[in-house]
């Protein structure tokens, strides 16, 4: 007997172990459960359809990644008919989604970096027509986020041609050839050859790699730098725009990107900026704050610069506060918001 206790009490722990994992998982796969039901659609062309259906697939939210032809006219085309650059079709990919685990900004977010933008030939080694760059949209509010993140892209300044993706309602989408479908996964060598060989991975790596210190430091002034790459706080009452009144947006000091607006900005006695909240939610990320202190940390989504601090104190409408550092913001007037290339904002001051 006295040899069947300890037995009996290591199958009780391994049990409860095992049913603590299981119940773990089963949270976490509750949280993330499509909902087939409410599902949208996106339809991207990023050059060879392999390469961008399998950067899209991956991310949490996406139920199903397809490969296809979209763009011209000619209906269910082949690929060898595609091929030849002259049915107007460009290679894609299209995803169904879950809205509500994956937003499509996200999906912008991804396309946008498997992809050169500037290129106006094709991607990389894949040359013709049918391998240039476009976002179909299937609504509205698709073509709005897909302007807006073109739009700030350009103005990021990591690029020295013109962005020339271009942003298209969506048509017909015709499913590629089963062969073409989850090819990374079922011809994962030949895949992995083809990838290496194009180039791609290298000339993605040259283009969105983050802009280097040094360039950073001749750009921002001593402060800027301080506050957007070492979350250092600048002194209250003594910044650039504490007290500006004037009507004007305010974008991200290194790459432009629209971060608040005047109309919600309000003076909160504390001596930075502060805002009930963002004009362009999808451009604000935010954590807790690594230093430890209990506080929410706000950054810029594609700059990744550090912004300042959320609290839950604000005034109504929402009982938020955002409270910003001058030096990680740039300041839009009105009056200047068209020449400076943000005109579609000029509504929210009519």
């Amino acid at each position: 007997m006295k040899y069947k206790i300890p037995i009996i009490i290591g199958i009780l722990v391994i049990l409860v172990i095992l049913i603590l994992i299981s119940g773990f998982n089963m949270k976490k796969e509750e949280k993330q459960t499509i909902d087939y039901e409410n599902l949208q659609i996106a339809t991207f062309a990023g050059g060879c359809f392999w390469c961008l259906e399998a950067a899209l697939q991956e991310m949490d939210g996406v139920a199903e990644a397809i490969t296809g032809y979209t763009g011209g006219e000619l209906e269910n085309p082949t690929y060898e008919q595609v091929s030849t650059g002259t049915t107007g079709h460009y290679e894609a990919a299209q995803v169904k989604f879950d809205p509500k685990i994956l937003a499509y900004q996200d999906l912008l977010d991804r396309f946008w970096r498997q992809i050169d933008p500037t290129d106006d030939g094709g991607q990389f080694t894949d040359r013709g027509p049918q391998y240039r760059t476009a976002i179909f949209y299937h609504n509205e509010e698709q073509k709005k986020l897909a302007e807006q993140s073109k739009a700030d892209l350009e103005k990021s300044g990591r690029f020295d041609k013109p962005i020339v993706t271009q942003i298209l309602p969506a048509t017909a989408f015709y499913p590629a050839e089963d062969y073409h479908q989850d090819y990374y996964k079922k011809s994962r060598i030949k895949y992995q050859i083809y990838k290496k060989s194009s180039g791609k991975e290298k000339k993605l790596e040259q283009i969105w790699q983050e802009p280097e210190k040094e360039d950073l430091k001749n750009r921002l002034t001593p402060l800027q730098y301080e506050v957007t790459q070492q979350c250092s706080t600048e002194p209250p009452f003594q910044n650039e725009y504490w007290d500006e009144k004037r009507d004007g947006i305010y974008v991200d000091i290194i790459s432009g990107e629209v971060l608040f607006s005047s109309k919600d900005k309000f003076d909160s006695g504390t001596g930075w900026p502060s805002f009930t909240q963002p004009l362009e939610a999808g451009n604000i990320t935010d954590r807790p704050d690594p230093d430890g202190s209990g506080r929410t940390e706000v950054r810029s989504k594609n700059a990744d610069s550090h912004l300042g601090h959320l609290f839950q104190d604000g005034p109504d409408p929402t009982g938020l506060r955002y409270c910003v550092n001058s030096a990680a913001l740039k300041f839009i007037p009105k009056e200047d918001m068209e020449k400076e290339g943000y005109g579609q904002y000029l509504k929210l001051f009519e």
